[in-house]
C-alpha cells in the first residue's frame, strides 16, 4: 500500500496499526494480570495451609507453637452479696494451638472465641461472687484463682483447628465502698503494728528468760543460785496464773460489782511490811 498524496497514510492503515496496537496493549495487561493473579493465588494457598509465602523476603516462622495473650477490653462486673455493689475483674487469656499456626491465623481464631472465654470466666466469677459481702474481694480472688486451678485450660475448635486457652483474673472492689472501708483498713492497719510490736517484746523477754534459766541451771550446786532459779520460775508461774484470771474477768464480767473490791498485787510486786516499832527499854 502506499500513502497518500499528502504523504500521511491511508485511513486503512491507520485503523490497522490501532487495531494492532491495542491487540499488543491488551495481551501485555493479561499477561500481567495472569501473573499477578497467579502469584496472589500461591499467597492464598500458602496461607491456608500454614506456609510461609514463597520469596525472598519472607520471614523464618518462630520455632514451637505461638502464644497470643489478650486482655478483656472492659472489666468484668459481678455482683456481690445484696446486689447493690460489685466485684470488677481484670481478665487475661494466653491463647495457643497445638497446631503450628500462623500469627494472623491464630489472632483471627482467638478473635472469634475470646467472646466464649469472657462469658464462661464471668459465669465463674459470678457464682464465687454471690454470697460474698462487697468488701471480700480477696476472697473472691482466691475463689476464683481455686476454680481456674481445678480447670487450667479451656480448649476451643473449629472444624480441624483447636485452641487452648489459659484464664488469669484479678480482683478489684467496687470504688463507691472503698471511703467506707478506709477508717477500718486504717484501724486494723494501726493494731496490726501494734500487736506485732507486743510479739516482738514478749519474745525478746522469752529469750531473756530462757537465758537466765540456762544460767542458773549451769550453776545449780549454788544455794542462793538454786533459790533464785525456783523464785523466778514460782514468779513467772503465778504471772500466767494472774493473766489468765484477768482475761477470764474480761471475758466473762460479774453481773454486779463487789461491794468493797480488794485491789490484786501483781505476784512480781510484794506488799511492804510496815516497820517494826522499837521495843520499850525496861524501866531501871
Amino acid at each position: 500500500m502506499t500513502d497518500a498524496p499528502d504523504g500521511r497514510p491511508r485511513p486503512a492503515d491507520q485503523w490497522r496499526h490501532r487495531g494492532v496496537r491495542g491487540l499488543t496493549i491488551a495481551r501485555d495487561a493479561g499477561v500481567r494480570g495472569w501473573r499477578w493473579w497467579a502469584r496472589s493465588w500461591d499467597r492464598l494457598v500458602a496461607a491456608l495451609q500454614d506456609e510461609a509465602p514463597v520469596g525472598s523476603g519472607a520471614a523464618p516462622s518462630p520455632s514451637g507453637p505461638l502464644v497470643e495473650q489478650r486482655d478483656a477490653p472492659r472489666l468484668i462486673a459481678v455482683p456481690a452479696r445484696g446486689y447493690v455493689y460489685s466485684f470488677y475483674i481484670r481478665a487475661t487469656f494466653a491463647w495457643s494451638s497445638p497446631a503450628s499456626l500462623r500469627s494472623e491465623v491464630l489472632s483471627w481464631y482467638v478473635q472469634y472465641f475470646q467472646p466464649n472465654a469472657i462469658q464462661r470466666l464471668t459465669r465463674l466469677a459470678a457464682d464465687a461472687a454471690r454470697d460474698l459481702p462487697p468488701h471480700r474481694a480477696g476472697d473472691l480472688e482466691v475463689a476464683l484463682q481455686r476454680a481456674l486451678d481445678e480447670d487450667p485450660l479451656w480448649q476451643y475448635q473449629r472444624g480441624d483447628i483447636t485452641l487452648t486457652c489459659r484464664p488469669d483474673a484479678a480482683v478489684r472492689l467496687d470504688e463507691r465502698i472503698l471511703p467506707a472501708l478506709q477508717p477500718h483498713v486504717d484501724r486494723l492497719v494501726k493494731l496490726e503494728y501494734q500487736f506485732d510490736e507486743q510479739i516482738r517484746k514478749a519474745r525478746y523477754a522469752e529469750e531473756l528468760s530462757r537465758r537466765w534459766t540456762a544460767i542458773l541451771n549451769d550453776h545449780a550446786d549454788d544455794d542462793e543460785l538454786a533459790d533464785a532459779r525456783d523464785h523466778l520460775l514460782t514468779a513467772h508461774r503465778e504471772a500466767a496464773r494472774w493473766i489468765a484470771e484477768l482475761l477470764h474477768r474480761h471475758a466473762n464480767p460479774a453481773p454486779e460489782p463487789t461491794p468493797t473490791p480488794t485491789p490484786r498485787i501483781p505476784p512480781q510486786q510484794t506488799s511492804p511490811t510496815p516497820p517494826s516499832s522499837p521495843a520499850s527499854a525496861a524501866p531501871e
